[in-house]
């Protein structure tokens, strides 16, 4: 998990924020998470040269670099503003053997930005990453290194394991925000009442389809009961079965129906897009809800190159049973 941490990250912290699963760790646990050293000094030869839009950095270090542990460090900081917890962060990357300095990876030229949410479940999850981003500004390079594995002697059953080497990763931080928050009832009602959200209907067995309005999507979660169970309240958890269907927004075109195929899918509430996470906790076995979910709180930016719908989604979910 460490290597592809370093690695992958553009695709695996959207965990948090943006991606559609993560570790099942419960978001209120981050109270009590101990944060692990820097081991900064690890990363005092690193230098970073930025060569402008569209082009990666030139990244240099006193080669191999030596690296006991994981450690991170702020080598530049940038000169906007501070990040803060709560905020989704923009980034891009370059990935280097931290040997031989070989590049084994890098988004700027692609102009790709990665996201991720400095939020509760992310510190629980990746509390040195969280604190080091938490002592950046926007356009800072943050590194980030993790030493190599020695090769594992095999047996006849299975060839050996290959030694890997250290590696080291560069974010440059390019914008910060807000993250979206769950709207208030009576925001969510306002809307209704505007005709600014999704409707939905239901056939004879019980499928729903929707009209989504012409207008933009909420920038915030909005989650409509459309009908209130009587079982046991959710919290973010919890794994459950539901029914549900999913649409676009901008188009609303369905991608996705458990209703469809007549099966409850059963999943942890802490393994799924932000939007359920949030929509569905506090809500009751037995209820149908509508979500109408923002993009930062679904699939994120790279949602279409990922192969996930894109942009802002809608849910009907039927809350079947707590698993």
């Amino acid at each position: 998990m460490r290597r592809l941490l370093a690695l992958l990250l553009p695709l695996l912290l959207l965990v948090t924020a943006c991606s559609s699963g993560s570790a099942d760790t419960s978001a209120t646990a981050s109270a009590s998470v101990s944060i692990p050293p820097a081991n900064a000094e690890a990363l005092a030869s690193v230098k970073v040269e930025d060569k402008g839009k569209a082009k990666a950095p030139t990244v240099t270090f006193d080669k191999p670099l030596a690296i006991a542990a994981d450690s991170m460090k702020v080598v530049s900081q940038g000169d906007g503003a501070q990040l803060e917890d709560g905020q989704i962060v923009s980034y891009q990357m370059i990935a280097l053997n931290a040997e031989d300095g070989t590049v084994t990876g890098e988004t700027f030229t692609t102009e790709q930005n990665s996201s991720l949410t400095l939020n509760e479940n992310f510190k629980t999850q990746f509390p040195m990453v969280y604190t080091a981003f938490l002592t950046a500004k926007v356009g800072s390079y943050i590194a980030y290194g993790i030493p190599g594995t020695d090769a594992v002697a095999g047996s006849t059953a299975a060839p050996s394991a290959a030694a890997t080497p250290a590696a080291l990763s560069v974010f440059k931080v390019t914008a910060a925000k807000a993250a979206p928050s769950l709207m208030s009832a009576e925001d969510v009602s306002a809307l209704e009442k505007e005709g600014k959200l999704p409707v939905a209907e239901f056939n004879d067995k019980g499928v729903p389809s929707i009209t989504i309005p012409k207008n933009d999507a909420p920038a915030d979660l909005a989650v409509q009961v459309l009908t209130e169970g009587t079982g046991e309240v959710l919290k973010e958890s919890d794994s459950i079965s539901a029914l549900y269907t999913g649409w676009t927004w901008s188009d609303g075109k369905q991608f996705d129906s458990a209703f469809d195929r007549g099966e409850a899918a059963t999943f942890s509430l802490q393994g799924v897009i932000p939007g359920w996470t949030k929509g569905l906790a506090g809500q009751k076995v037995g209820s149908i809800v509508q979500l109408s979910i923002p993009s930062e709180l679904a699939y994120g930016e790279n949602a279409a190159a990922e192969g996930n719908p894109a942009g802002a989604l809608v849910f009907v979910v039927k809350i079947e049973a707590k698993s």
